[in-house]
């Protein structure tokens, strides 16, 4: 066996279809294009999801799914949990001592009649407080 003696199996490959040589061809005239209409001519192109004028249908669909980029604070009412406020300073860290929250969270809003008061105490400008209560 050489480079020069290999060849695909039989029944592997076929000719290409050579359209538009005349009639005794089979493939001749129109070159299988059928008659006229936009798909018989030339430099025919259909946009992706196309559907003949007729509404797209990703353009059908709702619109699902938005995730903001703002991140938005966890909020803590002062008045539920009121070892916050015994706290001698008021970081994240902190806080997850002594409330069960997630490890994820970022940001933490304190709210509550009492909240103002404890503007004093807050060492982390993650921490947020307002006067409002739920």
């Amino acid at each position: 066996m050489g480079l020069h003696n290999l060849k695909p199996a039989d029944g592997s490959t076929k000719n290409r279809k050579r359209v538009g040589r005349g009639q005794g061809s089979g493939m001749g005239k129109t070159a299988s294009r059928g008659h006229n209409g936009q798909k018989s001519r030339s430099g025919y192109k259909i946009k992706r999801g196309f559907e003949g004028g007729q509404q797209p249908l990703q353009k059908r669909l709702p619109k699902v799914g938005f995730s903001s980029r703002v991140i938005k604070p966890y909020s803590i009412s002062i008045d539920r949990v009121p070892k916050i406020a015994e706290l001698s300073e008021i970081t994240i860290e902190t806080i997850k001592t002594v409330h069960k929250m997630q490890n994820s969270i970022k940001k933490v809003k304190l709210i509550g009649s009492k909240a103002k008061d404890l503007a004093s105490k807050i060492k982390d400008e993650n921490v947020l407080y307002t006067g409002m209560s739920k």
